[in-house]
């Protein structure tokens, strides 16, 4: 899974890594959260998009995408062999709402376990990046969390870097300002480790 703030660089190394896998002969599945299913891109367009809506109901929101997505998309995929490559992952609820919304980030880990039915994956991948330098990479208009407060997006990394802390052996941590060649070669390198792949 690749997390990280916004703007970090996670779809290009999610495309990046899937094209070294399926180089190497695997079935490959890219996908996101919230979103990479019909429910799903309904989900963040409400989410990213629509109007207000409260700490809670947002944690609940994206725990209902993701609980949808692991049960359609992930598990199958896992099932046959496959590897998935996802833009955010559970750890992304727990920064967010969790730290950033203040509402403790065990307690939203423990609603995306349970809606994931304790579905971790085997590594995690942390673009950590400062918000400042982020906010000057984005393109487009900002969606609804995109335009949160600086200091909200100093807690998102504060809380990532916190989640990769607490379990450095299923974390890479890495720094986004590198270039996306090195960032790859530092991931692609990681996950052969973990596959057995050269």
């Amino acid at each position: 899974m690749l997390e990280g703030g916004d703007g970090v660089g996670k779809s290009t190394q999610r495309a990046l890594l899937g094209q070294w896998l399926e180089e190497r002969g695997y079935e490959v599945v890219l996908t996101r959260e919230p979103g990479g299913t019909e429910l799903g891109d309904l989900l963040r367009s409400a989410l990213l998009h629509g109007g207000h809506v409260d700490a809670r109901t947002e944690a609940l929101l994206f725990a209902t995408d993701r609980a949808h997505h692991v049960h359609t998309v992930v598990r199958p995929a896992l099932e046959r062999g496959a590897m998935v490559v996802s833009d955010r992952y559970l750890d992304s609820s727990a920064a967010y709402q969790g730290a950033a919304r203040e509402l403790g980030m065990d307690e939203v880990r423990d609603l995306s376990l349970w809606a994931t039915n304790h579905l971790l994956p085997d590594l995690t991948i942390v673009l950590d990046l400062d918000p400042e330098v982020a906010v000057a990479r984005r393109e487009g208009a900002p969606d609804r969390l995109e335009r949160e407060s600086l200091d909200f997006h100093r807690r998102v990394r504060a809380g990532f870097l916190l989640l990769a802390a607490a379990d450095p052996a299923r974390y890479l941590v890495l720094d986004a300002t590198r270039d996306p060649r090195e960032l790859h070669a530092a991931i692609a390198g990681r996950v052969g480790e973990l596959v057995g792949a050269p």
